[in-house]
């Protein structure tokens, strides 16, 4: 089993290949607005440092967010793209999930919350359980304000960006060890995709966006009749994802 996995639904852009026993190579970078231009070259530098070429690679897995619709999409569109090419299966893992067995892999027991940037000045989050290495969600991801958490699950140990960002709200960062629990890990996440395999588990790869993008396309003139051509739908989407990332960085 060689598995390529990657993320792009947090601050790193993140790749890892693993046999299905341990990871054979890890490359991170944290870049919260050039997804498209470095996953590529990390995915090359990632699989070229386990020794593995693209044929030899059996799975992809990808994390499914969720995340900023720009960024997310990346990783997902080359995931598939990827597993398109080799004709594999392509799995999907919430990249919160990954983010918590982090947490478990790391020795924290008991309840945990993870929280990320959503922007906005809100978080997307959930609830998990970890115990003896492992961890179980509790809760549907979400994406809400921190001040609109339960206080319950506001004074919880939290892994990811929230807490560092929302501190007076989230109060307790995990970093167990010293290690900040701040993005996904693609090893973590190939971790947690080669147990799924293994299970025979489905592993949709339906994205978490959880809201739409904060700008849309352009629609037609008023005074026109006739539909935007497919090509110029094109052109509009990508102005438009343009301007959700340029409202993004304004908003962090």
């Amino acid at each position: 089993m060689r598995i390529l996995a990657m993320d792009t639904a947090t601050s790193a852009i993140t790749v890892a290949v693993h046999d299905g026993e341990a990871v054979l190579a890890a490359r991170s970078t944290i870049d919260a607005r050039r997804h498209t231009e470095l996953l590529a070259p990390l995915i090359l530098e990632t699989l070229a440092a386990a020794s593995t070429t693209a044929d030899e690679v059996t799975h992809v897995a990808v994390g499914t967010g969720p995340g900023p619709f720009t960024g997310l999409r990346v990783g997902l569109v080359t995931a598939q793209t990827f597993a398109h090419a080799r004709g594999i299966s392509v799995h999907g893992v919430c990249s919160l999930d990954a983010l918590a067995a982090a947490a478990a892999q790391q020795g924290h027991e008991g309840d945990l919350l993870v929280a990320t940037d959503a922007r906005r000045k809100e978080v997307y989050w959930a609830r998990y359980r970890c115990a003896a290495g492992q961890s179980s969600a509790l809760d549907e991801p979400t994406v809400t304000k921190p001040a609109d958490l339960p206080d319950g699950v506001r004074t919880l140990p939290t892994a990811g960006r929230g807490a560092g960002l929302y501190p007076e709200l989230l109060p307790h960062a995990l970093a167990p060890g010293g290690v900040d629990l701040l993005d996904v890990d693609a090893g973590v996440l190939a971790g947690v995709a080669a147990a799924g395999i293994t299970a025979g588990r489905k592993m949709p790869i339906e994205p978490l966006y959880l809201r739409r993008p904060d700008a849309v396309a352009a629609a037609p003139e008023p005074k026109s009749s006739l539909r935007p051509s497919p090509r110029q739908q094109q052109r509009d989407l990508r102005r438009a994802a343009e301007r959700e990332a340029r409202g993004g960085e304004a908003t962090q």
